[in-house]
């Protein structure tokens, strides 16, 4: 069984308690206006070029076996990414890593070995392994497998999910998963929509169908100003109704991504205007006078 990812981030702090390592799922059904990981959208292949850092060594060019990649009259490195075929040779040998391939096949034992590299750090912080995206529940039977193997080692798991995914995915890792990381975008359909480009009933039936379960859960609100900073009550009023969300966490939009848009060559959709602290401090007293305990 393999899965199919575009990063491992060891030592992450904000994907759960304690230091974890966190591995991104490549593939989403959402598309965020605001996603800080444009990279992980597409389930297929991508090459990023980040072309400010291009040292015009000529490596990749003596390898793509396109042409994709190609030196000008003046030695300076061009790309043409419409003959590019994300085999990813020229990511093996550009000095500057300039040169991206995001998207690599990786089975259970192989990605286990590199997760339990950081065991000591588990134990020592109470922390664990995240799984996250993308969806990572786009490829829920290789999220199970991973997830048991996981808790076999006694290794704190959670899984963070923006919820748009069907019931039978969700059962095939709830026995293997000690926290939900849940992300809510907006409480009235025509807003999600607006945000993400899909109905929003889904998730909120998953996640009032993983509190009768009786799975832990953590809330996470992106505070995006222009598009959902007025849906916090109404996101609170229906939280306020589960039994097992051990807090809400707003997290402030930020824009610090374009340069992933502009190195996949995917339209920048990013926001321009950023939440004041003020709106911030709003919007967690809202979720405050709910009685939901707000995550710092």
């Amino acid at each position: 069984m393999t899965g199919y990812i575009f990063d491992i981030k060891h030592f992450a702090v904000h994907d759960g308690p304690g230091i974890r390592t966190t591995v991104f799922f490549k593939g989403c059904p959402l598309k965020c206006v605001w996603c800080h990981n444009p990279e992980s959208i597409s389930s297929d292949k991508q090459l990023g070029y980040i072309e400010h850092k291009c040292l015009n060594c000529g490596r990749c060019v003596a390898v793509c076996p396109n042409m994709a990649h190609f030196m000008d009259e003046e030695h300076i490195h061009k790309f043409d990414r419409k003959k590019c075929t994300a085999c990813g040779l020229c990511t093996g040998v550009c000095y500057s890593k300039n040169l991206l391939l995001y998207g690599k096949y990786v089975n259970v034992e192989e990605i286990i070995d590199e997760l339990l590299e950081d065991n000591d750090f588990y134990v020592s912080s109470g922390g664990g392994v995240t799984l996250s995206g993308g969806e990572c529940l786009m490829q829920a039977d290789f999220c199970a497998e991973l997830l048991k193997r996981l808790k076999k080692e006694n290794i704190h798991t959670t899984v963070d999910t923006c919820g748009f995914v069907s019931k039978d995915a969700l059962d095939k890792v709830v026995p293997y998963t000690d926290l939900f990381l849940y992300d809510l975008k907006a409480y009235d359909e025509d807003v999600h929509k607006k945000c993400t480009g899909q109905s929003n009933r889904i998730i909120l039936e998953n996640l009032k169908y993983l509190d009768k379960c009786g799975n832990t859960i953590e809330i996470r609100i992106p505070l995006v100003p222009e598009y959902n900073m007025h849906q916090v009550g109404k996101i609170g009023d229906f939280l306020c109704r589960l039994k097992n969300i051990v807090g809400v966490r707003i997290l402030p939009y930020h824009n610090f991504s374009g340069s992933k848009y502009k190195s996949i060559d995917m339209t920048n959709t990013l926001p321009v205007k950023l939440p004041s602290d003020e709106e911030v401090n709003i919007a967690k007293e809202t979720i405050s006078l709910f009685g939901l305990k707000v995550l710092e």
